[in-house]
């Protein structure tokens, strides 16, 4: 299968890094292909600029075509998009929701014309060959907590704000909470078993 990994993490040594390369290492068994997004590697700027929003009305009118003047990584990112068979996102949640490189790749790539169309009103995907989304987050608060308490953003703005509302339904999403407050061991156990997972893709 063709993975392809969106990345946001500033710090090469966080456990969001750890689970990257779990992630890599178990589709690489499996033998996978893989492909990366380090947002943070990469310096995406995750702001929607003023040619940006002129490329987003322009794409949902004409398509590809309408993509003239944009920043070239976006397209590159968008190539990517359109060659997965799976999509893996990782990132941390960070007061309550998703950083802003994450955010910002949703706003400057998932695009009308490009990633989506509509038809008679509804949003469907145009990523023909996509079949999953994973979504892989940490965070310090417990998981019923998050739902409960502080309204579950990650579900609300992404999972079913975005993809399933632009006709992607295939997802899964990880969840590992309480992460400061585990060990060596728990931490250890949940990478090999991301490692273990990813392999049977």
């Amino acid at each position: 299968m063709k993975t392809l990994i969106v990345y946001n993490h500033p710090h090469e040594g966080s456990f969001c890094s750890a689970i990257r390369e779990a992630v890599e290492n178990g589709l690489r068994n499996g033998g996978h292909e893989c492909r990366i997004i380090h947002l943070d590697q990469d310096g995406f700027d995750p702001v929607m600029r003023e040619k940006d929003l002129k490329a987003f009305v322009m794409a949902g009118r004409i398509g590809e075509e309408g993509l003239e003047g944009i920043d070239p990584i976006i397209l590159k990112y968008m190539k990517k998009l359109q060659w997965a068979e799976h999509i893996v996102m990782i990132f941390p949640i960070w007061w309550m929701t998703m950083p802003a490189m994450m955010k910002g790749f949703i706003d400057k790539v998932i695009f009308p014309g490009i990633v989506y169309k509509m038809e008679d009103g509804e949003m469907i995907s145009m990523l023909s060959k996509l079949r999953q989304v994973t979504v892989i987050t940490t965070m310090n608060t417990p998981q019923d907590i998050y739902k409960e308490v502080f309204g579950n953003s990650i579900e609300g703005s992404l999972i079913k704000g975005t993809f399933n509302k632009i006709g992607i339904h295939d997802i899964r999403w990880i969840s590992l909470n309480m992460v400061k407050q585990s060990g060596d061991e728990k931490r250890w156990l949940w990478l090999d078993e991301i490692e273990t997972e990813f392999a049977k893709q």
